[in-house]
């Protein structure tokens, strides 16, 4: 008679590589459809590229509004690509797979996040300085910018998941997703695109970077687990 074997933490993969695993797994898919990366990316810049066109060369206007366009544009940008975070795992039952994993689901949860950031977030991020050169923006207000958008757009990915997973599988659910996250993101844009202008006035930014930090910092704490029960919900 063979014996029963014991099954320990040790047969299963680390939460490191689980997590690993889980960002690769997003990472591939996303290079697979390329399209949907690049089109909220063009998305982000054509945005941004026409209020210049619209306003006119009045400098002064355009160094004014030029953060908070930026700053709407990447919330928007990030919106379109909301709806592909979990809606193929749903249909392919990639989801119902990663409840079953012995690993804490927030952490699971974690991972596909930064795996939308890495391919919606950073691109904005990284075009962001061309967009401040259209708007007259000085060298220091573009690195003001784009630092703010490096510590904000992960809480706009953050908030963002948490409201498609709410909406998977509901009619109409991108615009339910919408109207979710547009709320929620209001103080954000406010500080990220406060920053900006307070750099430009010359006034001390250290403080407004600091509520942006603590923003990213309490959605990467408190998020990953409203995530994983909304996972939970979408799966019943």
């Amino acid at each position: 008679m063979t014996e029963p074997t014991l099954v320990t933490a040790a047969d299963h993969p680390s939460l490191r590589a689980a997590f690993r695993a889980t960002l690769q797994r997003d990472l591939l898919v996303t290079a697979r459809h390329r399209a949907d990366a690049v089109t909220g990316l063009v998305f982000f810049v054509v945005v941004a590229s026409l209020f210049p066109l619209g306003v006119g060369s009045d400098t002064r206007l355009l160094r004014e509004i030029g953060p908070g366009v930026v700053w709407v544009a990447a919330l928007l940008a990030s919106l379109l690509s909301l709806p592909r975070l979990f809606v193929a795992d749903h249909a392919d039952g990639t989801l119902e797979q990663l409840l079953l994993r012995p690993h804490p689901l927030a952490v699971l949860a974690l991972a596909k996040v930064c795996g939308h950031w890495l391919t919606t977030g950073l691109p904005l991020v990284a075009v962001s300085p061309l967009l401040g050169l259209q708007y007259g923006l000085s060298a220091e207000a573009i690195g003001v910018l784009t630092l703010s958008l490096l510590v904000g757009t992960p809480v706009l990915s953050l908030l963002g998941a948490v409201a498609a997973a709410l909406s998977l599988g509901l009619r109409g659910a991108g615009v339910l997703t919408a109207l979710i996250v547009l709320p929620l993101n209001a103080p954000l844009l406010i500080f990220g695109s406060g920053v900006v202008q307070s750099q430009m006035a010359g006034l001390p930014v250290g403080g407004l970077f600091s509520v942006l930090g603590a923003l990213l910092a309490l959605g990467l704490v408190t998020v990953p687990f409203a995530l994983a029960q909304a996972m939970r919900v979408a799966c019943e």
